[in-house]
């Protein structure tokens, strides 16, 4: 909860086009490129030491230090990291593990053998490994972090440890400057590449999905002139199933344009403003809960909408009724995936005050999502439903949000069902007129 309130209180602050970004502790993590990593610190702490205490000797060495790395090198091997490459608690904990291999115990090396022509060489690859490893936002402050902890530990352990003396610690300073800016820049760089990716294919996605509104219009028109047809003859045998044909055709148009308006909506996740419209969290809920358009009547008749107390936030209107309009066909997916029935209360959606937030709650009795996915479904472009799905959805969902200033989470049970919770700041308690009951 704290980490989301985090986000949150960052996408209030950081230019949009950053929002839609979440801080990510290893970048592309996989089974195999964790395996690599620990290989690589199971056998590479070892080797220097032996390189450093026994063939080019260096003047501060600890082997009993390096065993101590090799092992959380081993740990990164261990099934356990690498059945959920991608969970949250692996990414962190690497995270922790590269801090401690990378900016503190080369800094503390560095600090510990007075610097010199091994050390400061290692220092400057060290910090392109780890701008290379992590966010760019999580490697400056561990970098940071991790030289002033190394210093500490430097001054408290070793008080009389060697010093570097003469020119070297300008000299020293300037070429570490000089590989950290040039490893920030590049960091920084790469990110914004990916960004530019992003958009253009979001905007691929946009222009695609206006394409399809041409057809659409085309066959409105088709069911228009077909009911024309069955006015004109109403006395015809075949004019009650061309009725039924212009209704069934005239369905399909109107669920292909909620479709396309969805995946337009979607395709804006880097182009979200910010707004600060006073919404009725109730009448939000029950306007879209009306609009959304059914297969069948069994979906409509098994969601249950119920309003405890009703609360006023700020966000966009059109934005917000998009998040719960996503939450609802993700619900309805899994409920159609699980074979189900649509019995009422299939599909609840609740709105409630707890605490001094507001909260929307969104649960089905659908197939679940399975845990291994569960710190992945926010992601651009991840989804479940590798059929359907285009993973857009559920990152739109918490950017929109996370902008005005809430919290979005997720419990899920695979063939149990899901329930999504949203936590939002009340504006005030005055509700307006027409809303207040």
């Amino acid at each position: 909860m704290r980490k989301i309130r985090l986000q949150s209180w960052l996408v209030q602050r950081l230019p949009v086009r950053w929002a839609a970004f979440p801080l990510e502790p290893t970048l592309h993590p996989s089974p195999w490129r964790l395996r690599l990593l620990g290989l690589t610190a199971l056998v590479g702490q070892p080797l220097f030491g032996w390189i450093w205490s026994q063939w080019l000797v260096q003047p501060y060495e600890n082997l009993w230090l390096r065993g101590l790395l090799g092992a959380l090198g081993a740990a990164m091997m261990l099934p356990a990291m690498t059945r959920t490459p991608s969970s949250n608690a692996v990414k962190v904990l690497i995270a922790v593990i590269a801090w401690l291999q990378l900016p503190l115990f080369f800094s503390w090396m560095y600090l510990a053998n007075g610097g010199g022509p091994v050390w400061l060489p290692s220092v400057c690859a060290m910090i392109l490994i780890y701008y290379h490893l992590t966010d760019w936002r999580i490697a400056t402050v561990g970098l940071i972090s991790g030289a002033f902890a190394a210093w500490g530990l430097f001054v408290g352990l070793m008080p009389n440890g060697p010093a570097i003396g003469g020119a070297a610690p300008a000299v020293d300073a300037v070429v570490i400057a000089f590989s950290a800016g040039y490893a920030l820049l590049l960091s920084v760089s790469s990110a914004n590449l990916r960004r530019e990716q992003l958009n253009h294919t979001l905007a691929t996605m946009r222009i695609i999905a206006h394409e399809l509104r041409t057809p659409l219009s085309t066959a409105a028109l088709l069911g228009d002139a077909i009911e024309l047809e069955v006015q004109r003859e109403p006395d015809n045998p075949r004019s009650p199933q061309l009725h039924k044909l212009a209704l069934r055709l005239h369905t399909l148009v109107r669920n292909m344009t909620h479709q396309i308006d969805a995946q337009i909506a979607n395709a804006k996740l880097l182009q979200l403003p910010r707004h600060t419209e006073r919404v009725s969290a109730a009448r939000l809920v029950t306007d879209v809960v009306a609009a959304y358009p059914y297969p069948t009547s069994r979906q409509r008749e098994c969601v249950k909408v119920q309003i405890r107390d009703d609360f006023i936030f700020r966000t966009s209107r059109a934005q917000f009724s998009q998040v719960i309009d996503n939450l609802m066909k993700n619900a309805l997916h899994s409920l159609m995936a699980a074979d189900s029935r649509y019995p009422l209360g299939a599909l609840r959606i609740e709105v409630s005050v707890l605490q001094g937030h507001g909260r929307i709650v969104v649960a089905d009795n659908g197939m679940g999502i399975a845990p291994a996915l569960l710190p992945q479904i926010f992601k651009p472009f991840f989804s479940s439903n590798h059929g359907t799905g285009h993973g857009l959805g559920l990152a739109f969902c918490q950017q929109v949000v996370l902008t005005a200033g809430g919290s979005i989470q997720v419990k899920s049970e695979y063939a149990v069902g899901a329930l999504f919770t949203i936590e939002l700041p009340i504006a005030d308690s005055r509700l307006p007129a027409e809303v207040t009951r």
